[in-house]
């Protein structure tokens, strides 16, 4: 299974930087969708990540549309994060494309993935349990909580699954 995290018009650097320090970390592909709202040479994007940049398998599209082009949702596993989604994250059974490839796509911090492609896939949604009364969790953590949930159903496969930390 290899996961594609793809983040759509991204504003804030330092949730950019973390999530692809997870990536790196995990070893899923991110895909940034243009318009950013900083520049790839930020500062804070660039601590956020660490060092990682070099481990990072990263994707750049010019916009939302040229991206759906390129890999079209009815041709791949793509998923919709999204605070109205129709389904938990956990509800969907992942492991059953351990030999393909997942999409899960997020929005911008501000508004989140447009309308229009939310109604377009409905039945693709998915989000995240909270509280009513609150927006949303901050979106780093959001990608951290579904990669992960979809690498376990995977059984972690690729990752390291022991401590080195005695060995030293």
């Amino acid at each position: 299974m290899k996961l594609n995290i793809v983040m759509v018009e991204p504003e804030i650097p330092q949730n950019t930087g973390n999530i692809a320090r997870t990536c790196a970390i995990t070893g899923a592909k991110l895909h940034l969708v243009y318009p950013l709202g900083f520049s790839l040479n930020d500062k804070y994007l660039k601590r956020a990540g660490l060092d990682y940049w070099d481990k990072l398998d990263i994707e750049k599209h010019d916009s939302i549309e040229k991206f759906l082009e390129k890999y079209n949702p009815l041709e791949n596993n793509m998923f919709f994060a999204t605070t109205k989604g129709e389904h938990c994250y956990t509800d969907v059974d992942y492991s059953k494309f351990k030999d393909e490839e997942i999409f899960v796509l997020f929005g911008k911090e501000t508004k989140g993935l447009p309308e229009d492609l939310l109604k377009k896939y409905i039945d693709k949604t998915i989000r995240i349990p909270m509280r009513p009364v609150l927006r949303s969790l901050n979106l780093s953590n959001s990608v951290c909580i579904i990669a992960y949930e979809i690498l376990r159903q995977n059984n972690f496969e690729g990752l390291q699954d022991i401590s080195t930390y005695l060995e030293q």
